[in-house]
């Protein structure tokens, strides 16, 4: 690897668009492989399905990913109306349905302000969230009971992109440990209907914005490493 590129003792911190499909230890772990440097983490977990800026620390910048946790992320998500999954998302099994809103962009406008600040959230059973020691989706996954527990996030800004009598874009600024699916979900409930995440992107963490990140492919060309593929 480049010796201007990474720097032994300060190390490197870097934006990696996420491809979707990937968890973000497969993003972590194609890093090692790519750099031979073994000391590589991301500064907070993207879902696999979703996609966009995974902050990843390299070497001695590791120090600094409590630090890079704590900054506002901001997402771009689409709500399907209609039904709900269990975990709140398109991969998970549809539990419920409801009736398609009635939308009228004030009437949304007026949701999506009601959710701004401090707000308390569900966590989802399918999360990396511990219940007594044990990671909740991992409970789920093995058919046992779920704890109810929620927590307290913040929401600083939410701004309508785009709706249909289907679909509803939206752009999220949030702080640490929201989730953007407990979020659509409770969303579309307060349309009177259901709802999940069909489309994630995460869009900004701080500073590291998306226009920046590199992609899986361009890292590779970046550091001048030929690998197969993964």
């Amino acid at each position: 690897m480049r010796s201007d590129f990474y720097s032994p003792t300060e190390g490197k911190i870097l934006a990696i668009d996420k491809p979707s499909d990937w968890t973000s230890f497969d993003v972590v772990n194609k890093i090692r492989r790519l750099t031979g440097i073994k000391k590589v983490g991301h500064a907070g977990t993207l879902d696999p399905f979703a996609t966009g800026v995974l902050v990843i620390c390299m070497g001695p910048a590791t120090k600094k990913s409590s630090e890079i946790m704590t900054l506002a992320k901001e997402y771009v998500a689409e709500i399907t109306f209609g039904k709900e999954t269990d975990t709140m998302d398109l991969t998970g099994k549809f539990i419920t349905e409801a009736a398609l809103p009635t939308l009228t962009e004030d009437k949304i406008n007026e949701t999506l302000t009601s959710f701004l600040g401090l707000i308390e959230q569900e966590i989802p059973a399918y999360s990396a969230a511990k219940h007594k020691g044990k990671r909740l989706y991992k409970l789920a996954r093995a058919g046992k009971e779920v704890p109810q527990l929620f927590k307290k996030v913040e929401v600083y800004e939410l701004e309508l992109l785009s709706f249909s009598s289907e679909k509803m874009s939206i752009r999220v600024l949030c702080g640490k440990g929201t989730y953007i699916r407990t979020l659509a979900r409770d969303i579309a409930r307060k349309l009177d209907s259901a709802g999940y995440v069909n489309k994630l992107r995460r869009t900004r963490v701080g500073d590291y914005r998306i226009e920046d990140a590199y992609t899986i492919e361009s890292f590779q060309r970046e550091i001048q490493v030929v690998e197969a593929d993964k």
